[in-house]
């Protein structure tokens, strides 16, 4: 079993369209997830990396405020041109807590920190961290057109927005290439922000598909409910599913398989 890829929007960019998030790889406080873990080893962050690669998840999604997850990445991945990367800046999580930081300075020094940290010198796709204040971070910050200047250097590839609010994500999707939404049976406000995706020819990263996990504990079947709804909106193209367990991640990718047929 393969998965496909898919075109990114108009980034060039081809992806799968199921992604590992890989917050549970580095940061395991504050988080909301209905049960807690322990950080995996090295090893076991290999293995998960050759078992994707195997199914044909080509799209991993980190970010500065996941803790240790792209110092990890970088350590731990090979082939990085088999992958597209895609990690954040304005949030930060240092001594156990967040903190935000949207000035065009702090977007500079997170992308030089994102390339050491990853061990490449190009970043696919950086979104933008919101704290919620979707509006206010894209018209009265410097961080977007930081990230755009970024983008024509050739530093990074394709940039846009992990938004909270349907207004942010309206304008995420006109100003950038990629929006980052949450979406699932019990969150359906984005859709018009997905809608709009579509018809901008942008692309779109669900989050949360699972309800940060609370909505497949012990029950298979909304999984696969949760998966079928993201996916059966014509405007998505990937969604993000973190997890460290092997064989959650290969059911999942057993269900994106079969929408794919």
């Amino acid at each position: 079993m393969t998965l496909e890829t898919h075109p990114l929007g108009q980034t060039g960019l081809e992806v799968s369209r199921l992604g590992l998030g890989t917050v549970k790889f580095g940061r395991n406080q504050e988080v909301r997830y209905p049960n807690s873990f322990v950080l995996p080893s090295d090893q076991e962050i290999i293995d998960l990396l050759e078992l994707a690669h195997s199914l044909g998840i080509n799209l991993l999604d980190t970010a500065p405020a996941y803790g240790s997850s792209e110092q990890r990445i970088g350590r731990l991945l090979s082939n990085r041109a088999d992958w597209v990367i895609c990690t954040k800046v304005g949030e930060e999580f240092l001594h156990g807590k967040s903190f935000f930081d949207f000035s065009a300075d702090h977007v500079h020094y997170s992308i030089e920190r994102s390339l050491h940290n990853l061990n490449t010198d190009y970043l696919d796709i950086v979104l933008i961290h919101s704290d919620g204040n979707d509006m206010h971070i894209l018209e009265s910050t410097g961080c977007l057109n930081a990230l755009l200047s970024l983008k024509r250097q050739g530093v990074v590839r394709a940039v846009g927005m992990s938004t909270k609010t349907v207004e942010g994500g309206m304008k995420a999707a006109e100003i950038g290439d990629v929006v980052m939404v949450t979406y699932n049976p019990s969150s359906k406000e984005d859709h018009t922000v997905i809608d709009l995706t579509m018809e901008l020819e942008k692309g779109v990263f669900v989050k949360k598909v699972l309800n940060s996990g609370h909505d497949c504990i012990g029950a298979e079947t909304n999984s696969t409910n949760n998966l079928r709804f993201a996916l059966d909106h014509q405007g998505v193209t990937s969604v993000i599913v973190g997890t460290i367990n092997a064989n959650h991640l290969k059911a999942n990718a057993t269900v994106v398989k079969s929408l794919e047929v």
